[in-house]
């Protein structure tokens, strides 16, 4: 057994409380990738827009502190086309469509609250799966792939994480010996996929718990922190010039910063969700990951 495999089996107790760090930043906080990529998963949905599967989420890769990684991005359609596009405020820094949700939002007028809306940003999570069952597609089982998911299923990663009920007990769901698999499953709802129905197995050990199975599987999981590596991300120029272009005006160049210091209310989209019901309704909605691959394709097609 390697010394970083072994260190990951010894080290797994306090994961569980590493992770709920994160949550907790992720729940109160401070301040896409191509959908051509054969490294990606995604259940089938039948003609009724249902589907089913089973997966495991695996640990972090070798030399990475997260099991998962967090990606804001924008997706909608203007006079100029579609504006498909992962957000900077991802790196912390300044996003041309969030400062212009932003303008928008504190404009006070309720036409640009809902342009607003409809530009709004989404959180996109990202995560190495093991496919135990997949009944479309039987050739995926038994390997690992990426899959990204949005608030919806990572909310239930939290919930078995911080269960609401003394007699339940915390589950790291990522954890190779006291995991569990998660039962994918998904029904359209009012146009949309919902995936309220989907749940965690009880705990098991994966792979029969066999440490070098799991070691050689664990050393084919992807890196995710190329994700939010900047040179996979437009520079501000890049993405201003594509939002000018998709909404067939030209944007003022102030500033959320500046935005916020002539207005008292919060931005809208930047880096800071607002606290108020109105704004948790538009900054907290569960993202489609199937209608935003649906976006992505027809944004390339263009």
């Amino acid at each position: 057994m390697s010394t970083a495999f072994n260190s990951l089996k010894k080290s797994r107790k306090d994961s569980l409380t590493s992770l709920n760090k994160e949550l907790n930043k992720i729940s109160n906080p401070e301040k896409t990738w191509d959908n051509t990529d054969d490294r990606y998963w995604r259940a089938e949905l039948d003609k009724s827009g249902n589907g089913y599967a089973v997966i495991r989420f695996l640990p972090a890769a070798e030399g990475e502190d997260l099991p998962w990684v967090r990606v804001w991005n924008h997706g909608f359609q203007g006079p100029g086309g579609w504006y498909i596009e992962n957000s900077l405020t991802t790196l912390n820094q300044p996003d041309p469509c969030s400062e212009y949700n932003s303008q928008l939002w504190n404009s006070g007028i309720e036409a640009n609250k809902e342009i607003a809306r409809k530009q709004k940003r989404r959180l996109t999570y990202t995560s190495n799966i093991y496919v135990i069952s997949d009944p479309k597609h039987p050739e995926h089982e038994g390997k690992v792939f990426l899959y990204r998911y949005g608030k919806k299923i990572f909310d239930k990663i939290n919930d078995v994480m911080n269960p609401q009920f003394e007699d339940e007990v915390p589950v790291n769901p990522f954890d190779f010996w006291e995991g569990s698999n998660f039962k994918l499953k998904v029904r359209k709802v009012d146009g949309f996929s919902n995936y309220d129905k989907s749940e965690f197995e009880s705990p098991s050990k994966f792979l029969e718990g066999e440490d070098d199975k799991l070691e050689s599987l664990w050393k084919t999981v992807h890196k995710l922190l190329e994700f939010v590596e900047p040179k996979n991300f437009k520079t501000y120029n890049e993405l201003k010039q594509k939002l000018d272009r998709v909404l067939g005006q030209t944007i003022p160049t102030t500033t959320a910063v500046e935005v916020s210091q002539e207005n008292e209310n919060r931005p809208f989209d930047g880096g800071t969700p607002l606290t108020t019901p109105e704004a948790t309704l538009t900054t907290t909605s569960d993202v489609d990951t199937e209608d935003m691959s649906y976006f992505e394709k027809l944004a390339n097609d263009e």
